[in-house]
């Protein structure tokens, strides 16, 4: 097929040569602010990626359990697991953020941009904008995420380990 290479990275997938290279700090933004549904993935690897369908499967299974958790109450176990779930893949996405944002540029142009004529100018401020951002927000999410799944675990723990109330009856 004309225009395209073979020997991009995988077994059966092209790169179309006639495509404008991929930017970094586009990349950078564009996991940031829609990584945890796995729009990075698709953009780099196309809509058979696994690993795309698998931040939006668990990114929408952390959404259902926030609307569970406002239904039902802390007491909902379902929300329990589904919460923290939700909160690992919104983590995992902003540590894919730090990465693609910390990938040096010429690294970044040989992975992505291979046989491109014209590479991508220099990223500049916005990838380490875009990297500061998701420290802050992946932190956050990710120690919340922790702290709850922690905190319904001792609960549980604690509920399992307590006697059952017995009545006494009182004479009288």
């Amino acid at each position: 097929m004309p225009g395209t290479c073979s020997t991009a990275p995988g077994p059966d997938r092209e790169i179309d040569l006639s495509a404008r290279p991929r930017s970094k700090t586009r990349a950078a933004w564009l996991t940031l602010l829609g990584g945890s549904f796995g729009l990075h993935r698709f953009w780099r690897h196309g809509l058979r990626d696994a690993w795309g369908w698998l931040h939006l499967l668990a990114t929408l299974t952390g959404l259902a359990g926030l609307q569970r958790l406002d239904a039902f109450g802390i007491d909902d176990a379902q929300a329990a697991w589904m919460l923290p779930l939700g909160g690992l893949s919104f983590a995992a996405a902003m540590l894919a953020t730090i990465l693609t944002g910390l990938t040096p540029d010429e690294r970044w142009d040989a992975h992505h941009n291979a046989g491109r004529s014209g590479g991508t100018p220099p990223s500049g401020w916005g990838a380490v904008l875009a990297v500061i951002a998701a420290l802050l927000i992946g932190t956050t999410v990710l120690m919340s995420s922790i702290a709850f799944g922690l905190q319904r675990w001792f609960e549980v723990q604690a509920e399992a380990d307590q006697p059952t109330p017995q009545r006494i009856s009182v004479p009288r």
